[in-house]
């Protein structure tokens, strides 16, 4: 099963997707062009400070690519800006973990510091939290789509008892008959 292939299209966290890759691409931008109105060389590797990171032309080039990106997921939106989101929140996890092993060394060609590493996970973990959201969990309620397209058996098992089923009854609110209703083992 590819991962396309399980996404559900046209749900309501298709917004949570969107406003999350226009956000974040738009905290890049900026601090993308900060670094462009401070003209530094492309490859400074000491890197002048700015909004108390280091940054050389090449970083804010590269953050420019990063946050034009984020926006385009915005303006397609949906599973699209969900798994564009995800991806680019790893990359941003590798970066920081890459980093890390080049700081201070003549490697470091895009100027990184400790707080650059730092804004790198921090990025990373607000993008793909973005990307995530009601996607991965392992208790996603029955009416989330995800839930839905991973279980169609189980699905339309429900939906068909929530037809079949009389007007007030719980099987109507979505829960499950009673004959299909999960056990719960262990401590809470």
């Amino acid at each position: 099963m590819k991962l396309r292939d399980e996404l559900p299209v046209d749900h309501h966290l298709a917004s949570v997707y969107r406003y999350g890759a226009g956000f974040c691409g738009l905290v890049l931008l900026a601090f993308a062009a900060l670094g462009f109105a401070d003209a530094l060389s492309p490859f400074d590797t000491a890197g002048d400070t700015v909004a108390g990171m280091t940054t050389n032309v090449a970083l804010s080039v590269i953050s420019t690519v990063v946050g034009l990106a984020l926006l385009g997921g915005a303006v397609i939106g949906g599973n699209f800006a969900s798994t564009l989101n995800i991806v680019v929140g790893g990359l941003f996890f590798l970066s920081g973990f890459a980093h890390v092993f080049v700081l201070d060394r003549p490697a470091n060609v895009l100027g990184f510091g400790m707080s650059n590493v730092i804004f790198s996970f921090v990025m990373g973990l607000f993008i793909a939290t973005f990307g995530m959201y009601g996607r991965v969990s392992s208790k996603l309620s029955h009416d989330n789509p995800y839930w839905a397209a991973r279980h169609p058996e189980q699905a339309a098992r429900e939906q068909a008892a929530a037809r079949t089923a009389p007007a007030g009854t719980a099987e109507t609110a979505g829960a499950l008959p009673a004959a299909e209703k999960p056990v719960r083992r262990g401590r809470r």
